[in-house]
């Protein structure tokens, strides 16, 4: 299990106009008027690989906007365990239930390093209230990220170890490059699929000797999908 670090490195305050990835993330449709509601710093913040932005049952200081890397939402059991939900890739955002209740319903841990905005709940509230774009951007984002986390569900912790896995190297495809993957600890990825490490290993293995998959890097994370549909049959 990767330890959780709490500390994190304060870079600046966003400039949400000039935002690079704006247009994927929760400001895309808000104008000058609904920027000049903005009065509390919307905090650029990055967090290494393994450590927590937020934890279940805290209070909500804001929302995340993932810039860029991948983070994951783990929910632990009544037997100490801990269950992996939901991976965000960019674009996505941390937290979304705390504007409901003010307390976040998960932990949520870089698997990479990771670069988001933090926006305080002050804000969204406001913008959420005084501008309909906000409002329906929310809505869009919640309902996402529901139906994403169900697809989730049904896609990688159902049938077989093979059919978990190859689903798993589907979802994790690159947006640009669609013939690259990257995974992480085998450790995460079992407790994803629930399916032990050592399955995860030898299903990895399996494909890269089928000539599925063509290792890109020394340390097992980075994959070539050589054939495609050998994944989608199975």
């Amino acid at each position: 299990m990767i330890p959780i670090k709490t500390e994190s490195a304060w870079k600046g305050t966003s400039d949400c106009r000039a935002c690079g990835i704006r247009d994927m993330v929760l400001f895309a449709d808000l104008n000058e008027d609904d920027f000049k509601m903005i009065h509390a710093p919307v905090d650029d913040l990055e967090y290494s690989l393994g450590t927590a932005l937020f934890h279940e049952g805290e209070s909500a200081l804001g929302i995340f906007t993932l810039r860029k890397g991948i983070i994951k939402l783990v929910r632990n059991t009544p037997d100490g365990r801990q269950r992996i939900v939901r991976v965000l890739r960019p674009g996505d955002v941390a937290g979304l239930s705390a504007l409901a209740s003010a307390q976040y319903d998960c932990d949520a841990v870089a698997l990479t390093d990771v670069f988001v905005c933090r926006v305080p709940l002050a804000v969204v509230h406001t913008l959420q209230a005084q501008s309909p774009r906000l409002h329906k951007k929310l809505m869009e984002k919640w309902s996402g990220a529901l139906k994403n986390a169900d697809d989730w569900v049904v896609n990688i912790n159902f049938g077989s170890a093979r059919n978990r896995v190859s689903n798993f190297v589907l979802k994790m495809r690159d947006d640009v490059d669609q013939q690259i993957v990257t995974l992480f600890a085998r450790e995460d990825m079992g407790a994803m699929m629930d399916l032990k490490m050592e399955t995860v290993s030898r299903e990895i293995s399996a494909l890269v000797r089928e000539g599925v998959l063509e290792p890109q890097d020394k340390s097992g994370r980075v994959y070539r999908i050589l054939k495609l549909d050998a994944l989608q049959a199975a």
